[in-house]
């Protein structure tokens, strides 16, 4: 395991990501961390940390090609372990490599992406699903926004960043909704005295739309064909 450094792009202030390299299934591959630290409500689909709860990080790592483990959340927890994660956090993982990830940002929202766009479709397809774990590939998105959100707009938010996803893909040319192991995770400060609590976070709402505008830059530069011009930044 390779020492932490911090690649998160100039301008961001909320998600500041850390990231390492490991040598697992004679590959080197790589993985993010970003350590919110205490104080965070997290809703996320994520395999390690799912659901609504209070959550100090989010792990984002890259696994082989033909990932075949049957414990994928305890392989996530080993690896938050190893990077000195502390306390419960959100574990997401991908086939992608994770150091091209795109960060975007509106107004005080933001959203961190990484994008593993090899097996593509749309959602509502006549194909089977399938009961064990899904296999890695990938568009994972971090969204935060710095204001409390209620149990419902926090699972607002998810469909709202979906909402946001989708849009971006279409923009960037592919014709698909996403991979068949999206992962979200939208986190927000735990309320608290002093603090509104929002009970909104629909694209019309004040912070759902600063969070759809932040993870559709993000995804838009995470998704671009290679051969189009990108940055890190889709601030």
């Amino acid at each position: 395991m390779s020492s932490l450094t911090t690649p998160t792009p100039a301008g961001a202030r909320l998600v500041r990501v850390e990231s390492w390299a490991r040598d697992e299934d004679g590959e080197r591959l790589h993985g993010l961390l970003w350590r919110a630290g205490p104080g965070w409500r997290m809703v996320s689909s994520a395999v390690l940390g799912g659901g609504i709860a209070e959550r100090a990080w989010v792990l984002n790592a890259q696994v082989a090609h033909g990932y075949r483990r049957m414990d994928p959340a305890a392989h996530l927890a080993a690896l938050a372990r190893t990077v000195g994660a502390e306390g419960a956090g959100v574990g997401m993982m991908t086939a992608a490599d994770v150091r091209g990830f795109a960060h975007g940002a509106d107004e005080g929202a933001e959203a961190l992406v990484t994008a593993g766009l090899g097996v593509t479709g749309w959602a509502a397809s006549p194909a089977r699903g399938c009961s064990g774990p899904p296999p890695a590939g990938t568009i994972n998105i971090i969204g935060c926004v710095p204001v409390p959100l209620s149990d419902a707009a926090l699972v607002n938010a998810v469909a709202t960043v979906t909402e946001a996803k989708v849009q971006a893909l279409l923009d960037a040319g592919h014709d698909c909704s996403g991979t068949p192991t999206d992962a979200v995770c939208v986190a927000a400060p735990v309320p608290g005295a002093g603090r509104e609590t929002q009970a909104f976070a629909g694209p019309r709402s004040v912070w759902g739309a600063r969070l759809a505008r932040a993870v559709h830059r993000a995804v838009l530069t995470a998704a671009l064909p290679p051969a189009l011009p990108r940055s890190r930044s889709g601030a």
